[in-house]
């Protein structure tokens, strides 16, 4: 009792407070408006979810919806407004933790933290995923673009920065369902090799790649990429919204096999996620600690600053960086819509809390994306063939030049510094 009457005081002073589009009811059925306006209704379905509000955190308020303690409704974008103002109202700064560079990241580690999150249900990310079942940021050039359109942008600007040409070797680190490893081997003529550590994906990518023709030039394992054999193997790496899984503490190792599996000469794009924070902390309010807890456990945020010292470590040498990170908050409400649109088949498919997991999850990263608590970058870079030798050209103006198949696809003269 002395609880919920703490919480009944800490939304009333609130209401007085902040302007929140809020209206809570009780699990005694009353009412406390914290806004004429509202436009989310927070339904507190039992008293013990009172325990919830007394500090209420990004974490707390999540774990309170995903275990059914609490119910919403309204818009997305304004049901995450107001859990963040609820949670800024208890924490001044509402700083993210400090990583605790703890996870080993083993290979069982790995396969079992990849199988959580991305084994749920093929027909379940078909629900809200793209035509090529691509799960990574879109690439948008007018921002009015359908999310399959912007994720076919994507799939070409990584080909073009990487300058794939017919028969290059091409490596996909974590390939997902095939997406990038099809596109390049049907559009640029590269023989394409994806790996992933999700049976679904392989599955799933292993019969598109013989329904679209393209066994003899593309092809998908189930592999860790630690164990990716040789050295000098490809022409060009791309690793898309895999680098995420790494861990801080395996960088090195992780350029280090980029190093070793690249020719000299040869480049390697990588797209993934950073901590806008110089000191890798997590999401601020708490909503790290719900995304480790829920969505991706063990995963760890570097800073770019990191990324491309443990990157220019193992001798690569970084050519360009482009940040994307209002791209992802676009792909994120475009994927949230479209689960929002598909939310009883959704929770046939993976059950009613995989669907308030991922509720959350995308629609509270596409407003962590939107204030810019993460961010996201392509980091291009190469293999030297020699000291001060590029494979590039002056300028960045190859990048943006029309699409063309790999019939039509010349070499273009590379940057030398002889």
């Amino acid at each position: 009792m002395f609880f919920e009457k703490k919480v009944e005081r800490f939304l009333e002073e609130l209401g007085q407070k902040a302007q929140l589009p809020l209206r809570v009811e009780l699990w005694n059925g009353r009412f406390i408006e914290l806004s004429p306006h509202a436009t989310v209704t927070l339904r507190i379905n039992d008293p013990a979810a009172a325990r919830y509000f007394l500090h209420p955190t990004l974490a707390k308020l999540g774990e309170a919806y995903v275990e059914g303690h609490v119910d919403v409704e309204g818009p997305l974008k304004d049901i995450i407004s107001a859990a963040e103002g609820l949670s800024r109202r208890t924490d001044a700064t509402g700083q993210g933790r400090l990583p605790l560079w703890r996870w080993a990241h083993s290979r069982r580690m790995d396969r079992k933290a990849i199988q959580y999150h991305y084994d749920v249900s093929n027909d379940f990310y078909a629900l809200w995923l793209d035509r090529h079942m691509v799960y990574s940021c879109a690439y948008f050039k007018t921002g009015e673009e359908d999310i399959h359109t912007a994720q076919e942008q994507k799939l070409d600007h990584i080909c073009r920065k990487l300058r794939l040409q017919p028969g290059d070797k091409f490596l996909d680190i974590g390939c997902g369902w095939g997406g990038l490893i099809r596109w390049a081997a049907k559009h640029y003529g590269v023989d394409a090799t994806g790996i992933t550590l999700s049976r679904n994906q392989y599955e799933y990518a292993s019969k598109r790649i013989e329904e679209e023709g393209l066994s003899g030039r593309c092809r998908v394992l189930l592999q860790d990429y630690r164990d990716v054999p040789g050295e000098a193997v490809f022409d060009k790496i791309a690793s898309v919204g895999m680098f995420e899984h790494v861990g801080l503490k395996n960088l090195p190792l992780y350029f280090g096999v980029i190093h070793r599996l690249l020719k000299p000469g040869g480049i390697v794009l990588n797209h993934g996620i950073t901590a806008a924070d110089p000191d890798n902390r997590w999401a601020p309010w708490g909503g790290g600690e719900f995304i480790e807890k829920y969505v991706f456990p063990h995963g760890e945020l570097p800073h770019l600053s990191l990324a491309i010292r443990e990157m220019s470590a193992q001798r690569l040498e970084v050519a360009d960086v482009e940040t994307l990170r209002l791209h992802y908050a676009k792909t994120l409400w475009h994927w949230a819509e479209r689960l929002e649109q598909n939310r009883l088949r959704a929770a046939a498919l993976a059950g009613e809390k995989r669907l308030r997991i991922w509720r959350v999850y995308l629609a509270g990263c596409a407003h962590a994306f939107e204030q810019g608590w993460v961010t996201i970058q392509q980091v291009l870079a190469f293999k030297p063939a020699r000291a001060g030798e590029s494979p590039l050209p002056w300028t960045r103006a190859y990048m943006y030049a029309p699409a063309r198949d790999a019939e039509a696809a010349q070499p273009s003269e590379a940057m030398r510094l002889a």
